[in-house]
């Protein structure tokens, strides 16, 4: 078993241990606290919850799949959310969300293969009036057009040296 493989079944042990006699009443808390520890739910933890808690495979992605808040991949270094709330709809969010998907050549829950940028679409940022709006690492990118996607998008690349 190669050493990432294991560090990780022992991250979701250490995670387990907190729940003593757990069953498939606490599988979301387990996942919850996976994900926040991992960044995301790989297919070797859903493996370990699995056996620990005697539930196949199967089922942990039937209920984790069923929730949008899991992620089954990782992060990109820059996390991307893009508003597509009505106020941000209206604003042309929808344009944005393509410039973004052709910019970054992924779609929306995907992360770029240099694993710089992750894209998610939400429901409401809670930023109406600067719509349409989209946020990068807790850095809010207000009233923007197609046209500004990829000078905001080189600003991030920018930092780590990449052109």
């Amino acid at each position: 078993m190669n050493s990432a493989i294991q560090s990780i079944e022992e991250g979701v042990k250490k995670i387990l241990v907190g729940y003593p006699n757990a069953g498939r009443d606490s599988l979301i808390p387990i996942l919850q606290e996976i994900q926040e520890k991992q960044g995301f739910l790989s297919r070797e933890a859903v493996v370990v919850v699995g056996k620990i808690l005697n539930l196949p495979a199967s089922k942990i992605y039937g209920v984790a799949t069923f929730y949008n808040q899991f992620r089954f991949t990782p992060q990109g270094r820059f996390h991307v959310q893009i508003c597509r709330g009505t106020a941000c709809h209206v604003k042309g969010s929808a344009a944005v969300l393509d410039s973004l998907k052709r910019e970054l050549k992924i779609e929306a829950g995907e992360t770029t293969r240099d694993g710089l940028f992750s894209l998610e679409v939400v429901a409401c940022i809670g930023a109406c009036g600067l719509a349409p709006v989209m946020n990068i690492d807790g850095n809010f990118h207000a009233n923007l057009t197609t046209q500004a996607i990829p000078a905001i998008l080189n600003q991030y690349k920018k930092q780590t040296g990449v052109k």
